[in-house]
């Protein structure tokens, strides 16, 4: 049996949003990462700011972590949507009819709208607000690191 018969159709469109805005969320964050400046995080740094040395390091690793967060995160997960968008529409299609081809081609646009729309509202946040997303990033990898660790 073939897991698409198994899977309720609003089941699916959800898991499709899901995959859909994590690629949104990770080119926002590959973008954050190529637009901000270090400066700011040295003086956040020198202040003691839990995540500062983590985001400087972030940054002087910009070309990799944007690569890895736009383009093998945001690149497989818009793939894996486009899949999963033929997959829904085949078991719509089961009954090939006018409503099941119209709603084929209202979802397949809907979907494109929310994956282009969301990516220019992502780049839009992700330039404004380049620093403060980088600095929550580097916080949340500081829980990860192993610096400041005791033996």
């Amino acid at each position: 049996m073939v897991l698409t018969e198994k899977v309720s159709l609003f089941f699916a469109i959800i898991s499709l949003l899901i995959i859909v805005f994590t690629g949104i969320f990770f080119d926002l964050l590959g973008i954050a990462v190529t637009a901000a400046e270090e400066t700011p995080f040295h003086a956040m740094a020198s202040h003691k700011l839990r995540g500062a040395k983590d985001s400087i390091i972030i940054l002087r690793n910009a070309g990799p972590v944007a690569n890895f967060f736009s383009d093998v995160i945001g690149d497989i997960s818009g793939i894996i949507s486009g899949s999963a968008s033929a997959a829904i529409l085949i078991k719509i299609n089961q009954n090939i009819s006018i409503e099941s081809t119209l709603f084929s081609i209202v979802l397949t646009a809907i979907i494109a709208a929310i994956t282009v729309g969301g990516k220019a509202i992502g780049k839009e946040i992700a330039l404004r607000h380049s620093s403060y997303i980088v600095f929550k990033m580097g916080y949340i990898i500081s829980f990860f690191s192993l610096k400041g660790q005791k033996k």
